[in-house]
């Protein structure tokens, strides 16, 4: 299979006052799979991973349903209150979705910059283990050792970091974010998506991406990258194909059918 591990959909309607706002026009509209299967199709995607943008149970099932109607969505990850005193219970719940993969807490938009070694968290992750579900890291450079705390602290739980962490490419910032990789590619539970750093490259040109892609892909070797479109936000800096060719210059010929399929199947436990 080959599987965009990273993508989105949304009804504007659904999030009055939420991201995205009406600025970003190229992504102020709402995105559904009719959108989206002519880009697959165009580049021989057979499935996708649906990922949350929204600190919501309602966006959540929006999800699930979609993927229960649509088989092309091979897996979800949703969200719930990681830290609500009823979390274990919630993820129990969630997990009668026979697509329920994994769940994501949008750590880059919270205040509290270490709210993820916070040990309240324990009960949630050690539910999620109990149910093989995957963890999301949504994070910015500046979360990245906090991380690799919570990822010590929970040998068990399955870890992929978004968007390789959204390296500050634009500011042209490098080594401290290749150190801080380093040391979390060094614990074996952890993934990375090979996703958004397009946009994060602001006005450079793409070529600007390359460095970073080839130091995840010698960090966390090829059997633990994975490729995702960020589709629809990829749409501020390109556009899905555009991307997908980038990413495939990229990456050795010998390890496309991991980086563009294999590693997220098994990551995210997907079904063919």
């Amino acid at each position: 299979m080959r599987i965009d591990a990273h993508q989105h959909f949304w009804r504007l309607a659904d999030r009055p006052g939420q991201w995205p706002p009406p600025e970003l026009a190229p992504i102020y509209r709402d995105f559904a799979p009719e959108d989206l299967l002519p880009l697959m199709a165009a580049c021989g995607i057979d499935g996708t991973v649906l990922v949350q943008t929204m600190e919501s149970a309602a966006d959540t099932d929006f999800m699930l349903d979609l993927s229960e109607r649509h088989a092309f969505i091979r897996g979800v990850v949703g969200w719930t209150d990681l830290k609500a005193a009823d979390a274990p219970a919630a993820i129990e719940n969630l997990t009668s979705h026979r697509k329920l993969k994994g769940l994501r807490p949008m750590l880059q938009g919270l205040a509290e910059e270490d709210w993820i070694v916070d040990p309240a968290l324990a009960p949630a992750v050690e539910a999620m283990v109990t149910a093989d579900l995957a963890f999301d890291a949504l994070i910015f450079p500046k979360h990245l050792p906090h991380l690799l705390t919570f990822a010590r602290r929970h040998p068990a739980l399955r870890i992929v970091i978004d968007h390789g962490a959204k390296p500050l490419i634009a500011e042209g910032h490098f080594s401290t974010w290749r150190q801080d990789m380093a040391a979390l590619a060094a614990l074996p539970q952890i993934c990375v998506k090979l996703s958004g750093l397009l946009t994060e490259a602001g006005d450079q040109k793409p070529q600007a991406v390359r460095p970073y892609a080839e130091t995840l892909l010698e960090l966390f070797g090829s059997e633990r990258v994975m490729w995702g479109s960020d589709w629809p936000v990829v749409r501020l800096a390109g556009d899905y194909q555009g991307w997908f060719e980038q990413a495939r210059a990229i990456v050795p010929q010998a390890d496309h059918a991991a980086v563009f399929g294999a590693n997220a199947a098994r990551f995210y436990r997907l079904e063919r």
